[in-house]
């Protein structure tokens, strides 16, 4: 899993600029069948966002979506775009996040008429508490004057079927109202994005902002002005919750390597790193052991910092002999500790915080390695402290 990437899907154009505009540095990446992404960052953030356009409708978003898991094996995938309200519990221009999903065209036909045959999917418990938590947090919305309230995020079911709904009165509205009243908006891309997701282990959050109301008003002066607002609205809390997610992993990485640092200080087998450090040992007795002390790397300057640097490039390149790093996170590594040492060089402010984010990037490359992950961490500590 790549600890510092989530996928980012729309399904519009409008939506996809208003993602991108949140990105610094988007980069094209094409899969091999053609499907183009762009790869950048969320501004001032190390987290970084896979975005791709699905094209309407729940087929075409779940091939897409599973097409970007698996290509980048992500911490989550977002979908986000605009939608209907289905009652007024959700105004236009508020946020709702789908704590569950309806394909509602699941059915039967019989002789006394049509009975619902619903599929159902519900959100990953860890991303809706987070999601749960940026609403209370309340400040993930952008500042937009004269724009009136701000946003709000509610909670509940989305239904997703195959057609554009615009009709409080039609056969299918009436459908809705008598098999799906809990559903606060309907779009037609989430049921598609949420199977791909469970099939593929990958937990999936489906954030729309409120454009219009479903009741025949959809391609009215109103709705087309309320959808560009809708959608910046879902891409700002969308933005920032892959920023927390991201966030949330590197902490558990974090966690994980320095328990394993601790656990390997108790081992009777000792093997770490000296600094110019003399060495005392009091122990009772060692066994076939070579014992060394890890103390941080001595940085005072941005040619310290370089030096380290150039010390972690071996590391690497022995993980990756010894078959550890396989050659796309290898190169990927580099790619990243290349940009440090060369922000490092230029010694400005600027420099350094863009230090510090290739560095985390590249920490987020290498999570899964304990050992590089301890080694690492006082260098993106002096990346900081240059500044």
């Amino acid at each position: 899993m790549s600890k510092d990437l989530v996928v980012i899907l729309t399904a519009l154009n409008l939506e996809y600029q208003a993602v991108r505009q949140k990105l610094a540095g988007p980069q094209v990446h094409r899969h091999e069948r053609g499907t183009r992404f762009e790869v950048g960052t969320v501004q001032g953030t190390s987290c970084r966002v896979a975005l791709g356009l699905t094209n309407k409708g729940n087929h075409s978003a779940a091939v897409i979506a599973e097409r970007a898991i698996q290509e980048f094996s992500p911490v989550a995938v977002l979908f986000v775009g605009v939608a209907g309200a289905l009652w007024d519990t959700a105004r236009l221009g508020d946020v709702v996040m789908a704590t569950h999903v309806y394909a509602y065209h699941g059915g039967t036909s019989e002789d006394d008429g049509l009975k619902a045959r619903p599929r159902v999917w519900e959100a990953a418990h860890g991303i809706s508490q987070l999601g749960s938590h940026l609403a209370r947090v309340n400040d993930w919305a952008d500042d937009m004057p004269g724009h009136g309230r701000a946003p709000q995020v509610r909670f509940g079911a989305i239904a997703a079927g195959e057609v554009v709904q615009n009709s409080k009165i039609s056969a299918e509205a009436r459908w809705i109202r008598q098999h799906y009243n809990d559903a606060l908006a309907i779009e037609m891309e989430a049921a598609g994005v949420a199977q791909a997701g469970h099939l593929n282990g990958a937990p999936v959050a489906i954030i729309r902002g409120i454009s219009d109301r479903a009741d025949g008003t959809k391609s009215s002066a109103k709705d087309r002005n309320w959808q560009p607002r809708a959608a910046a609205n879902a891409a700002a809390f969308a933005t920032r919750l892959a920023v927390e997610l991201v966030g949330e992993q590197e902490q558990i990485a974090m966690s994980q390597a320095g328990s394993a640092h601790t656990g390997d200080r108790l081992k009777e087998h000792v093997s770490n790193t000296a600094h110019s450090s003399t060495v005392g040992i009091m122990a009772g007795s060692v066994k076939e052991s070579s014992v060394y002390l890890n103390a941080d790397p001595k940085v005072t300057s941005p040619a310290d910092l370089v030096a380290e640097l150039d010390g972690f490039r071996e590391h690497l390149k022995r993980h990756h002999a010894e078959g550890a790093l396989d050659d796309d996170t290898y190169r990927e590594a580099l790619a990243e500790l290349g940009f440090a040492r060369r922000a490092a060089r230029e010694n400005t402010s600027e420099s350094s915080k863009r230090a510090t984010m290739a560095l985390k990037r590249l920490r987020g490359l290498i999570a899964e390695f304990p050992e590089l992950v301890a080694r690492l961490a006082p260098l993106v500590v002096a990346a900081g402290d240059l500044s």
